[in-house]
């Protein structure tokens, strides 16, 4: 009640003393252009805080990064004698490492190489070994775990005579130097046997004209021990074996499958470059039709 009777006197008041009305306006804009002015500089001082605070870390940081770098220019030759003592081992080894690189492998000078390899492949042409008994491929262990070596071809002669010339370098250094006699498993493998071992999902991924096998460019092979073929990776001498495989096919300038990323088929070499052009052109001339 008490406030309706002010509401009712201020309204009178000023309709009676228009002025009062005008005084009491510029009043109310007064007082809020002091309380929105008061608004912005509490707000003008919060954000400097903010900042302030932000720039002490930055300040820090920079202070720190001036001091490290200050030690490293006191003692850059200290750590350069160091680095260079850590280094130099390594770049002499380097420098001194002879890698072996056949004539059509990167470009490389085969004379430059000193391997056995390479020594083998510069004399006269090798010829294959004499192949084991029939039954070495067809143990009952090799039916139950690897049927396809059976029926597999281990004719040389349907293998490039280029890739047979290494093949054969490498099985003599193995069996020289490291005491592995090795044996050719599979090599020309036709479109449609590979056809089949795709179905199969075992042997290989790779569908008819996918395989190098199929040009004659790649092989099989694996260790012989005791009138046994060797698979098993975790036996300590066919692991040995294998890496030993592998390490010359590099140096013979084959592609090793051992060193597959998406599958390991440590039996497989492939004379990769050939076999990429092989690949090509075939698919162009099934693309003629």
């Amino acid at each position: 009640m008490i406030a309706l009777v002010l509401v009712f006197a201020i309204a009178c008041g000023l309709l009676l003393f228009p002025s009062y009305g005008e005084r009491l306006r510029s009043w109310v804009s007064d007082w809020q252009a002091r309380g929105a002015e008061r608004r912005l500089r509490a707000r003008t001082q919060r954000m400097s805080r903010e900042a302030e605070r932000q720039q002490a870390p930055l300040s820090d940081v920079r202070e720190d990064l001036g001091g490290m770098f200050d030690t490293l220019r006191r003692l850059r030759w200290v750590i350069g004698g160091a680095l260079l003592l850590v280094l130099l081992p390594s770049l002499a080894i380097l420098v001194a490492r002879r890698t072996v690189v056949l004539d059509d492998f990167r470009g490389q000078d085969l004379a430059e190489s000193t391997s056995m390899v390479a020594q083998l492949l510069r004399g006269e042409r090798l010829a294959p070994p004499p192949p084991p008994p029939p039954e070495v491929f067809t143990t009952e262990e090799i039916r139950r775990t690897r049927p396809e070596v059976v029926t597999a071809d281990r004719r040389w002669d349907s293998i490039d005579a280029g890739l047979q010339q290494r093949v054969l370098a490498i099985f003599e250094v193995m069996r020289r130097q490291h005491g592995y006699e090795m044996v050719l498993v599979e090599g020309y493998r036709s479109p449609e046997r590979q056809a089949e071992l795709m179905a199969g999902g075992q042997a290989t991924r790779a569908g008819a004209w996918q395989s190098c096998h199929q040009y004659g460019l790649a092989i099989d092979a694996a260790p012989i021990r005791d009138g046994k073929l060797q698979w098993d990776m975790g036996d300590a001498w066919t692991r040995q074996g294998y890496m030993l495989y592998g390490e010359l096919a590099a140096q013979a300038g084959l592609e090793w499958g051992g060193s597959w990323r998406s599958i390991k088929d440590y039996v497989h070499v492939e004379l990769a470059s050939a076999c990429r052009s092989a690949r090509a052109a075939k698919r162009a001339e099934l693309a003629r039709g």
